[in-house]
C-alpha cells in the first residue's frame, strides 16, 4: 500500500500521491477510493510520515468495501514499517485476471 522514495528531499517536506487502477471499477468507485486515501494521508502523514520523502498510496481491490478504521490501521502499520526501513509483506499471487494474452487455442 505504501512506497517511499529513499532519496528524501532536504527540506523535510512531506508529499503524497494516490493512484487507483481501472481494475478497481468505474470512475465513481475509483474517485471514492482516492478520496478515502487522500483523507487518510492528510490525517496520518503529518504525524507518522517520513520527513522529506514522497509517499505513494495505491488503491487495491476491496478498498471500497473495507472499513475506514481498518484502512487507517493498515496505513499506520505500513508507515511504521517504512520508518523502520522494512518493506511491505509479500502478497500472495492469485490466478491471473483479465483476458489471456497471445493467440490462445
Amino acid at each position: 500500500m505504501l512506497l517511499v522514495n529513499p532519496l528524501a528531499r532536504g527540506d523535510g517536506s512531506l508529499r503524497f500521491g494516490v493512484t487507483v487502477t481501472k481494475k478497481i471499477g468505474n470512475a465513481v468507485m475509483r474517485n471514492r477510493m482516492k478520496r478515502r486515501l487522500r483523507a487518510l494521508a492528510r490525517e496520518l502523514l503529518p504525524q507518522l510520515g517520513i520527513a522529506g520523502a514522497d509517499h505513494v498510496l495505491i488503491g487495491r481491490e476491496n478498498g471500497i468495501e473495507r472499513d475506514f478504521a481498518a484502512l487507517r490501521s493498515e496505513l499506520e502499520a505500513a508507515l511504521g514499517r517504512a520508518a523502520a526501513g522494512k518493506g511491505d509483506p509479500p502478497r500472495r499471487n492469485g490466478p491471473p485476471r483479465g483476458k489471456p494474452h497471445g493467440r490462445g487455442k
